[in-house]
């Protein structure tokens, strides 16, 4: 095709109102997708063990959320919400903190198409029981996972609160990349997992970079309340406080950097305006 033929071309879609980005980013920049899946809900008596009095606010319900990032070059998990069998006991159900299921994971992952085999790699905020319910449901994906998470998981003597092997121990053995810090899961900087350790020793949020919707930070466990978030507050049941407050500020300077939008994964209030699958963000 000659250049006068090309230029032609070009001026016909710009008289027909369409729209040709021939900007750097757009040649490089990868189709991202970011579905939000319900998958549990929590209740407490009590939150005095997230260093909030129980008369500084009436919040006492957390939301359990899933995540799938479709990429073009992958399928990604992120943090797997309660155990599937919780669904099968209607309503809440525990002492102190209670929990409920109404529809498991898989079911819901049928409505974008996909079942527990579906995805390239797997990736938990931390291995807490509320992060890691459906782990040994997944099959065939690459866990990645901070070392650190990884010898507290599977420690002869697993001595942090929360984790129970059960939940995962089909993990132990299964194909991963263990990794020291930050991990661009992709290659091109649009999926980044960032280490944030200190509620668990390997505990890690996830940098997304929408093309539409902008870049948003999943929160894992950094933080469970907004005024976690504002006032700075450690759970008792930190590994490390020291370390915690240090995440805080390492990811408090990649939002600010990014102009990123920062999801309190727990957070029901939030989580209640978002978009469910099968809907999406790009």
């Amino acid at each position: 095709m000659t250049r006068c033929a090309v230029f032609l071309l070009y001026a016909m879609l710009v008289i027909s109102g369409c729209q040709v980005d021939v900007s750097p980013e757009a040649k490089t920049k990868s189709v991202l997708k970011l579905y939000v899946f319900d998958c549990g809900m929590l209740r407490f008596e009590s939150i005095e063990s997230f260093s909030i009095s129980d008369d500084e606010i009436n919040i006492r319900d957390l939301i359990v959320p899933c995540y799938v990032v479709e990429h073009e070059k992958g399928r990604l998990l992120w943090d797997g919400g309660l155990p599937s069998k919780t669904a099968n006991v209607d309503g809440w159900h525990g002492e102190g903190m209670l929990s409920r299921l109404d529809r498991t994971f898989s079911e819901q992952l049928l409505e974008i198409g996909l079942d527990m085999s579906s995805f390239d790699y797997a990736a938990y905020s931390h291995m807490h029981f509320d992060h890691v319910g459906v782990a040994n449901e997944v099959n065939g994906a690459t866990l990645i996972i901070q070392k650190k998470e990884y010898d507290a998981a599977f420690a002869d003597e697993v001595t942090v609160p929360g984790f129970d092997p059960t939940l995962y121990n089909n993990l132990k053995d299964s194909a991963r990349i263990l990794i020291e810090g930050d991990h661009d899961v992709f290659g091109d900087g649009l999926v980044r997992i960032i280490s944030a350790p200190g509620h668990t020793p390997g505990h890690q949020v996830l940098f997304l970079d929408l093309a539409n919707s902008g870049p948003v930070v999943l929160s894992g466990d950094l933080y469970h309340f907004a005024i976690s978030r504002w006032e700075r507050r450690v759970p008792e049941f930190n590994v490390d406080r020291d370390m915690t407050l240090a995440s805080m500020d390492r990811v408090e300077a990649l939002v600010e950097e990014t102009g990123a939008s920062f999801w309190i994964e727990h957070e029901l209030a939030f989580f209640v305006q978002l978009n469910k699958a099968p809907a999406y963000y790009d």
